[in-house]
């Protein structure tokens, strides 16, 4: 395993639609590894593919709860319901936090590491997590999203995804 380079704005890779995953085998398992190991390292809870240079639908989220790390490889979402408001950062944008509105509950399908189809149900943080990390996969930023800046020194937990 390695930790990877995050990719910071203004890169263009984190702009663009990832392509779908069609190989399931060691490099897919070791990107996956890398990935944790790098969102760990850079104090996330969770990591998209595009943040660390690959043009690939894969995202990993980590909130430590009981769910423990979700691998979601051409995740799609199912049903996203209700409404939440709240603090989001992302390693991409080191030190710029804001207030972003999400969906409260999400309902995503993807495939696991070995090609497995799989739902998942996800709510409050863990939802916003999953949004965020999708979002990446779409060319989509946090920023567009944000509808009031927060000073880094306001934040509780300081968590980036």
């Amino acid at each position: 395993m390695a930790i990877r380079k995050i990719v910071t704005y203004p890169a263009e890779i984190l702009e663009i639609n990832c392509d779908q995953v069609t190989v399931f085998d060691k490099k897919l398992a070791k990107i996956l590894n890398d990935m944790y190991e790098t969102m760990i390292e850079f104090d996330g809870v969770g990591l998209a593919a595009p943040q660390i240079g690959l043009k690939q639908r894969i995202a990993i989220v980590d909130i430590d709860d009981d769910f423990g790390t979700i691998e979601l490889i051409n995740p799609e979402i199912l049903e996203a319901t209700g409404e939440q408001t709240g603090p989001e950062g992302c390693l991409s944008f080191p030190g710029v936090y804001g207030e972003v509105t999400r969906a409260n509950y999400v309902k995503v399908k993807a495939q696991d590491r070995k090609g497995k189809t799989f739902v998942i149900e996800a709510e409050e943080f863990l939802a916003r997590a999953i949004q965020h990390e999708l979002d990446h996969l779409d060319g989509v930023l946090f920023t567009s999203k944000i509808t009031k800046y927060i000073d880094e020194n306001e934040l509780e937990g300081g968590e980036q995804a």
